[in-house]
C-alpha cells in the first residue's frame, strides 16, 4: 500500500514537471510546434544555439518579465503622416510693421518670448522713418496744409458774420473745406512725427519676438507670433490625395494625451504632396511653432492581426524586427514579424505570428540582450 502511494505520488510529479516544462502554446505562423526540446541544456541565463534563449524563473522575476496571450482579430487600418505644427489661424496670430519706422516700447516694456499677453495689450510703438528728401516733402507739404487752414478758418468767420446776408451753402461749403484741410494737417503731421500703437491681435504666449528698443523695421517684418499653446494646428503632408476622406480618427505620435480633430485636406499640391490639416488640443501640448511631428491617422478600412504593445517589439542581429515568445517554463523564442502602427503604444502583427502564443510584452530589450 505504501509503495503503491509513492508510485501514484511520483507520476503526480512526473506529470506536473512536464506540464512546467511544457510549451504554453508555442507555435509558428504555420502552426509548426516551436518547443521542441533546446538541443542544449543550460542552467542561467544563455543563449542557445538555435538562436532561442534560457531564462530561469529567479532571472524572470528580477527582469520583470511579462507575458501575455494573444489572440487574432481586425482592427482599422492607419498610416503614419509627417507634419508640423504651426498657429491656430483663429487662437494666434502674427504681427507685422504696418509701415517702415522706428520700434519704441509701451509702458511695460517689449515682450519677450515665452510671456502671455492679452487681446489688445500695447506691444510696442511704432514711429515712421523715412527718407531725407521724402521727409522734406511731407515737411513743406504740412506747411502748406498749416497755412490754408489758417485762411479757411478766417473764411469761416467772416461768412458766419454775414450769416443771412450771403447764402447758407456758401458757409457750408467753407465749413466743410475747413475740416478737410484739418484732417489733412493731422495725417501729414502723424505721418511725421506721430506714432502708432501695436497691439497683440490674440490672448496667448508669444513664441517669437524679433524687436529691440529703437530698431529700425521695413514695412510688413513680422515683429511678435502669438500662439495659444493649448490649441495650435498640425499640417501632414500626403501624396494620396484620396486619403483625407478615408480618416476617421489621429493621434500624434509626439503628444499621445493631445486631442487630434480632422479640420480637411487641400485640393493643390505643395512640394509634391496634398496638406492635411488638424486642429490640436490639450492641456499640455507641448508643441512649438514649426515643430515636426508624426500624426497616426485611422482610417475606414481594417486589417487583421494580431494586437501588441509597442514595447514588445525588438531588432534581431539581422536588423529584423522580432518577438519573444515563451515556449517554455525558462526558454524564449524570437520570431521575425511584420508590423503596422495601431496608434502611437499599440501595433499589429500581420504576418510571422499565429494567435494562442504567450508573448513577451514587458522585458522584451533585457531578453533581447541575452548572449
Amino acid at each position: 500500500m505504501m509503495i503503491s502511494h509513492r508510485v501514484i505520488a511520483g507520476i503526480i510529479a512526473a506529470v506536473w514537471a512536464t506540464s512546467l516544462l511544457a510549451s504554453p502554446g508555442a507555435h509558428g505562423p504555420n502552426g509548426e510546434h516551436l518547443d521542441g526540446a533546446a538541443s542544449q541544456s543550460a542552467g542561467g541565463l544563455a543563449r542557445l544555439p538555435d538562436g532561442s534563449v534560457n531564462v530561469p524563473k529567479p532571472a524572470q522575476r528580477r527582469m520583470g518579465v511579462r507575458t501575455l496571450m494573444v489572440k487574432e482579430g481586425e482592427f482599422a487600418r492607419s498610416v503614419t503622416l509627417n507634419g508640423r505644427a504651426a498657429i491656430d489661424p483663429n487662437a494666434g496670430g502674427r504681427v507685422q510693421a504696418p509701415f517702415a519706422g522706428q520700434i519704441a516700447p509701451g509702458p511695460q516694456g517689449l515682450p519677450v518670448a515665452g510671456q502671455r499677453v492679452v487681446k489688445g495689450q500695447l506691444l510696442a510703438r511704432i514711429a515712421p522713418v523715412g527718407a531725407a528728401i521724402e521727409r522734406g516733402n511731407q515737411a513743406a507739404q504740412l506747411a502748406a496744409l498749416r497755412a490754408s487752414r489758417t485762411v479757411l478758418e478766417k473764411r469761416v468767420q467772416r461768412l458766419a458774420l454775414l450769416e443771412g446776408v450771403v447764402p447758407a451753402k456758401d458757409i457750408d461749403a467753407a465749413r466743410a473745406e475747413l475740416q478737410g484741410t484739418i484732417g489733412q494737417e493731422r495725417a501729414v503731421a502723424n505721418s511725421i512725427s506721430g506714432t502708432q500703437a501695436i497691439v497683440a491681435p490674440a490672448s496667448g504666449v508669444i513664441a517669437g519676438a524679433a524687436v529691440l528698443a529703437g530698431q529700425i523695421v521695413e514695412s510688413r517684418d513680422i515683429l511678435f507670433e502669438i500662439v495659444d499653446p493649448q490649441r495650435m494646428v498640425i499640417e501632414a503632408l500626403t501624396t494620396d490625395a484620396s486619403i483625407a476622406r478615408k480618416i476617421r480618427g489621429a493621434a500624434l505620435v509626439d503628444a499621445p494625451d493631445a486631442e487630434l480633430t480632422l479640420l480637411g485636406g487641400g485640393l493643390s499640391l505643395r512640394d509634391g504632396a496634398v496638406p492635411i490639416s488638424f486642429r490640436a488640443r490639450g492641456a499640455a501640448l507641448g508643441l512649438a511653432v514649426g515643430q515636426p511631428v508624426t500624426v497616426l491617422a485611422r482610417l475606414d478600412t481594417t486589417i487583421k492581426g494580431i494586437a501588441l504593445p509597442a514595447a514588445a517589439l525588438a531588432r534581431n542581429p539581422a536588423n529584423e524586427t522580432v518577438v519573444w515568445i515563451k515556449s517554455g517554463a525558462q526558454r524564449f523564442i524570437a520570431l521575425p514579424v511584420e508590423t503596422t502602427v495601431l496608434d502611437a503604444r499599440t501595433v499589429i502583427v500581420t504576418r510571422g505570428l499565429s494567435p494562442d502564443n504567450r508573448v513577451v510584452i514587458i522585458g522584451t530589450s533585457l531578453i533581447n540582450q541575452i548572449r
